[in-house]
């Protein structure tokens, strides 16, 4: 089970942090030039890309397999070099193994079990950042109502952390810790926060510092509050890095998790739109502006899509790829270093795969250049309606298109398909050839080959509209039988019948994918999620609409009394 980002707060940040627009820095902007060529920036773009292992040794509980991940073995951080990965993030938890005050001693099987891993990835010449984790919400969120230990505590783990690697290569980094945040001491007040924040970054500095060994000089890693790129946050760690402007060797950290309604498939976000991809310009520009430009380089400590603690597959595939090729590319050009989060989701921790190979493949490639990609990744037939020219936009971002291919037979260009600047065209016949079959589904992958980059696939699809029928069960255990009929699920809107939004966040009628409704294509049903069916109203119909990437849409009402839950489609 993915835990990472199953925090409230974190979520509620974001959405309120990414839907709105991030204030200019004041000053010139430098968005145009190149960052200044220092020592720490050199050492920042080699750790270019980076991965993280994360749920593991950063788990709340007994050990590393608290959070359903097995135990870290030497070959994993070998697959991980051989990936092309040239450092690796390492979260650590430490709250379960520390003894008490006032030593607040680490078990030093758990400390060896670090060095141990840190050991691994040393061996295999990756650049290493570790850190102190989900403490930061366990415990050190409590420093306002509980400060002198709260410091106290925070302060051991470093001490005792700095001494254990104080001769390890300045190719490991220490970050002082993780998504700071303070709401459980009770405050609310920004400023409160920020100040303590700075009071544990400073204090944090000090510490390894004076520990001795190359922490004279080891690089250090210090975040905005909760790792927000917000540009109010960011102007306040900035201030942190003037007080420390005689250390050159410090680093910034912020993740990002995208436009969060697209990031988490919300209110009708569903594709790679301009909203979104305004959001990575802004958010990074703003980045660049305030650190980079500025002479102190950046670490993206995180970043990926938050729907993917559900399900990796809860953002549409074509514009997953989108967002992630834009995404990659724009850093690589504000000189900023990524560390892709993966809590198991991606790459496998026993079978070395790669889950979604075509995701890896166009994160790689954005680390070099740009890829191509096209407008959309399906190409739509409605079963008995005679086939008409497809044309689909392709964005080649510099490059050529070389080949066609439909399930790996090359097809002829002018013939089977012909491209007219990034206008692609598939003429009927090929359509009709291709889907002789008749078959509902996907009848053929068209892949598109290009100079540079990965391929790009199209689903030639062949659908009719897909058939919901009534149903009943239990606000835990409720779905709706389902004849998908080739077609596929891209939102859901809830609305009471009598007027006004149903269910969870309710400032919209679309309601998060995976969240609160998820499609079970080889089960045949669309299950409706406790997170939706225990906010509804007893004995109210909601109103479901189904949106189809087909373009077709089903309505369907429900209706919940006590824990009984009824439905039936719309007549």
């Amino acid at each position: 089970m993915l835990k990472k980002y199953s925090k409230p707060a974190f979520s509620v940040l974001l959405a309120a942090v990414l839907l709105i627009a991030f204030l200019p820095v004041a000053g010139t902007s430098y968005a145009a030039s190149k960052a200044p060529k220092s020592k720490m920036q050199t050492y920042v773009d080699q750790m270019q890309p980076g991965w993280n292992l994360g749920n593991t040794l950063d788990s709340v509980g007994a050990d590393e397999t608290a959070w359903g991940n097995p135990r870290v073995t030497r070959e994993l951080i070998k697959q991980i070099s051989r990936q092309g990965f040239k450092s690796i993030r390492i979260p650590v938890t430490w709250d379960n193994h520390i003894g008490p005050a006032p030593e607040y001693k680490i078990d030093p099987a758990y400390l060896d079990r670090v060095a141990e891993v840190v050991g691994w990835a040393r061996s295999e010449n990756l650049y290493v950042l570790i850190n102190v984790h989900h403490d930061s919400w366990v415990w050190i969120s409590k420093m306002e109502s509980n400060h002198d230990e709260t410091l106290a505590r925070y302060n051991a783990i470093w001490t005792q952390v700095a001494d254990k690697f104080k001769n390890e290569s300045d190719k490991v980094s220490f970050e002082s810790v993780n998504e700071p945040r303070f709401t459980d001491g009770g405050t609310t007040d920004e400023a409160v926060a920020q100040s303590l924040l700075n009071e544990l970054n400073l204090s944090f500095h000090d510490i390894v510092r004076k520990s001795g060994g190359k922490n004279a000089t080891r690089p250090l890693v210090l975040p905005t509050l909760e790792s927000s790129p917000s540009q109010e946050r960011m102007n306040e760690l900035y201030k942190t890095f003037d007080q420390l402007k005689a250390d050159k060797n410090l680093i910034a950290t912020v993740h990002y998790y995208g436009y969060w309604p697209f990031s988490v498939n919300i209110a009708g976000t569903t594709t790679f739109d301009d909203t979104t991809r305004n959001d990575i310009v802004t958010t990074f520009d703003n980045v660049y502006n305030t650190f980079t430009a500025r002479g102190i380089p950046v670490i993206l400590g995180e970043y990926g899509l938050l729907g993917f603690d559900k399900n990796i597959n809860t953002i549409e595939q074509g514009e997953k790829l989108k967002f992630f090729e834009f995404l990659t590319y724009y850093l690589k050009e504000k000189q900023i270093t990524t560390m892709w989060w993966d809590n198991g989701q991606h790459f496998g921790r026993t079978t070395y795969k790669w889950s979604d190979p075509e995701l890896y493949e166009i994160i790689r490639s954005g680390q070099k250049q740009r890829s191509s990609v096209a407008q959309s990744d399906l190409i739509q037939l409605r079963k008995g309606e005679a086939a008409t020219d497809k044309i689909v936009q392709l964005q080649l971002n510099g490059n050529k298109l070389t080949s066609l291919k439909a399930d790996g037979k090359r097809l002829t260009k002018n013939k089977d398909y012909k491209l007219s600047g990034e206008t692609l065209t598939i003429p009927a016949a090929t359509l009709q050839r291709l889907t002789a079959s008749g078959k509902l589904g996907v009848n053929a992958v068209l892949t598109a080959g290009f100079t540079k980059g990965p391929d790009w696939n199209f689903y030639l699809t062949v659908h009719q509209t897909p058939v919901l029928s009534a149903a009943t069960g239990t606000n835990a255990d409720f779905a709706i039988p389902t004849v998908w009929n080739g077609d596929k699920l891209a939102t859901m809107e809830a609305v009471y019948v009598s007027g006004g939004n149903a269910g969870p966040n309710d400032w919209t009628s679309f309601k998060e994918f995976e969240s609160t409704f998820s499609p079970d294509y080889n089960a045949g049903k669309i299950i409706l999620r406790p997170a939706l069916l225990d906010t509804l109203r007893d004995g109210e119909a909601v109103k479901l609409t189904f949106y189809f990437w087909s373009g077709d849409k089903l309505t369907y009402t429900v209706t919940k009394n006590g824990t009984s839950v009824t439905g039936q489609p719309a007549s």
